[in-house]
C-alpha cells in the first residue's frame, strides 16, 4: 500500500509534538533526531537517517558531502533544526534537497521553540 505524503507529515508531526511535550526546546539536533526515528519506528514508517543526497551536474554524479536528515518511506525529507531562529537559507536547503533527490514534500522541523506549532513548516517540490 502506497502511504500518501499527507498521511506521512501528518503522522511526522504527530511525533515531533510529543517529543516537544517531553523533551521541550533546548536539547542538540540529534538528540530529536533520535527521539524521532523512535517514534517513526513505533509508528511503523520507514525511513533512512542521513541520507547522501549526490549533486548530478551534466550527467556526472557528484557526491558532495550533502545529507538530508531523514528520508520517511522514500516520499518525504524531513530536516531538523533546533536553532534560535530558522533562516531563509533552511528552507532553500530543503528545497534543493527536495529536487536534487526528486522527493515533492519535506518538513523543515525547528524543535527550539515554544509551541512546536511554531517551528514546523512544509516545503513542496512541484507536487502533483
Amino acid at each position: 500500500m502506497m502511504t500518501s505524503e499527507n498521511h506521512i507529515t501528518g503522522v511526522v508531526i504527530d511525533c515531533a509534538l510529543k517529543i516537544h511535550r517531553r523533551l521541550g526546546p533546548g536539547l542538540l539536533e540529534s538528540a530529536y533526531e533520535h527521539t524521532l526515528a523512535y517514534e517513526l519506528n513505533m509508528a511503523g514508517l520507514k525511513f533512512e537517517r542521513q541520507v547522501p543526497i549526490p549533486i548530478v551536474y551534466e550527467s556526472v554524479k557528484l557526491e558532495m558531502g550533502y545529507r538530508a536528515d531523514m528520508i520517511v518511506e522514500n516520499r518525504v525529507i524531513l530536516e531538523i533544526k533546533s536553532v534560535e531562529q530558522v533562516l531563509p537559507v533552511h528552507a532553500k536547503q530543503l528545497l534543493t534537497y527536495l529536487r536534487l533527490a526528486d522527493v515533492h514534500v519535506g518538513l523543515l522541523i525547528n524543535f527550539n521553540v515554544e509551541l512546536i506549532k511554531f517551528g514546523i513548516r512544509r516545503i513542496v517540490n512541484k507536487l502533483e
